[in-house]
């Protein structure tokens, strides 16, 4: 048996990465140079939530069994023929939410938090070296403690997660007429 080669597969993944780093980072940049140190918090925890919500589909996606898909897209429920495409795809489902999206949200997070430091130590004169063990502690908290709960969460809710999934995305085909 031949196996098929993974190199186009790779290559989309290498630009899908670029793409998505670049917008990330044109986003916050665009948004922390003009922004107070409110709303820059408010940006970092955006980017986290993006980063457990990804996490938490890419594990919901390799977890989840295409039975109950089968019975729901028979009986037309939204979004299930969708559901059903993201699990036949789990393999890069899980790559692009998990290591793509989830990597680039934690590697922008970071820069993000890095410049909430600054802002801190600049404007309100804090000590930079407890500015920035305060906000690194509470980022990696952040992330890691939603990771956890978040992956607990989608094997335990694999079939809603994935089904609400497969609604979103029904919903932009229906917005843009795909079929």
């Amino acid at each position: 048996m031949k196996r098929r080669s993974n190199t186009g597969w790779i290559v989309r993944v290498i630009l899908l990465s670029v793409t998505l780093s670049v917008v990330f980072t044109l986003v916050s940049e665009s948004v922390l140079s003009r922004a107070g140190t409110v709303t820059a918090f408010i940006l970092l925890l955006a980017f986290i939530v993006i980063g457990v919500l990804t996490d938490m589909l890419g594990v919901a996606v390799t977890s989840a069994v295409e039975r109950p898909f089968h019975s729901m897209a028979s009986h037309n429920t939204v979004g299930a023929p969708q559901a059903l495409r993201l699990l036949r795809n789990a393999e890069r489902v899980a790559s692009v939410c998990n290591d793509v999206v989830g990597d680039i949200a934690g590697i922008v997070s970071g820069a993000t938090a890095a410049v909430i430091c600054a802002h801190l130590v600049r404007d309100r004169s804090f000590s930079a070296l407890i500015t920035q063990l305060v906000v690194t502690g509470a980022v990696a908290g952040l992330t890691i403690g939603g990771k956890a709960a978040g992956k607990a969460s989608a094997i335990n809710n694999s079939t809603e997660i994935v089904l609400a999934a497969g609604k979103v995305i029904a919903f932009f085909e229906r917005i843009f007429h795909k079929k």
